[in-house]
């Protein structure tokens, strides 16, 4: 409970110390071009996208930006366990609005972690690139969760490593834009973390190598 306690106040230091020097960073930002989450292909390799829009009290609380939740299933019924993908992107953040991470909206939510590692998952660019990897409970039901900060290139799984470039970026490159990815699926009975991910890539793999369309280098 201390350390989760400790984690939530530095998070909430740095995230109070970078809408600070962002505010005071006044220049005009420059936003580059992309494409909409919403064009993200819903039919990605045999799996088949559902969109769930967010309700309105949740997207007030996200703030300004623009976001994606779809559950992917395989075409074919009765194969592998639906796939929940969850994309995040914040044009701006230099009003506050922030990127809220899953390490402090899971627990929100009910759900339990009982594992938590960090994963290597293959880049667009054949190198890999850090992940968090998570067994979160809730009651009897196990998920599978993998998430990571995507911004300008750059793929993080440190939350204190995105708020760092946030400021860096917005000083050397004008831009405090940034986005979360998070993949997400049920887990069976006696089902390990690592088949878990293996399934989860099935999908992720393929869209990877599209994230620069909608979360701009």
């Amino acid at each position: 409970m201390k350390t989760s306690s400790l984690r939530f106040g530095i998070a909430a230091v740095l995230m109070l110390t970078a809408a600070v020097i962002l505010q005071a960073h006044s220049r005009a930002e420059y936003f580059p071009p992309r494409a909409s989450l919403a064009n993200l292909p819903a039919q990605i390799d045999g799996w088949s996208g559902t969109d769930n829009p967010l309700d309105a009290e949740t997207r007030k609380i996200l703030g300004p930006g623009e976001f994606l939740v779809r559950d992917y299933q395989k075409s074919a019924p009765g194969e592998d366990p639906w796939i929940n993908l969850y994309i995040a992107y914040f044009p701006s953040q230099k009003a506050g609005d922030t990127i809220h991470s899953p390490n402090h909206c899971l627990p929100g939510a009910g759900w339990v972690p009982i594992s938590r590692e960090i994963v290597k998952l293959p880049g667009a660019d054949g190198t890999a690139f850090p992940a968090n990897r998570y067994v979160v409970v809730k009651g009897e039901d196990r998920m599978l969760v993998l998430y990571w900060f995507q911004a300008h290139g750059r793929a993080l799984a440190s939350e204190y490593s995105a708020k760092y470039y946030l400021v860096s970026d917005s000083i050397k490159m004008n831009r405090s834009d940034g986005g979360l990815v998070r993949l997400m699926t049920p887990m069976g009975e006696h089902e390990t973390a690592d088949a878990a991910e293996a399934r989860l890539m099935t999908l992720g793999s393929r869209f990877i190598p599209m994230l620069d369309t909608y979360i701009p280098r």
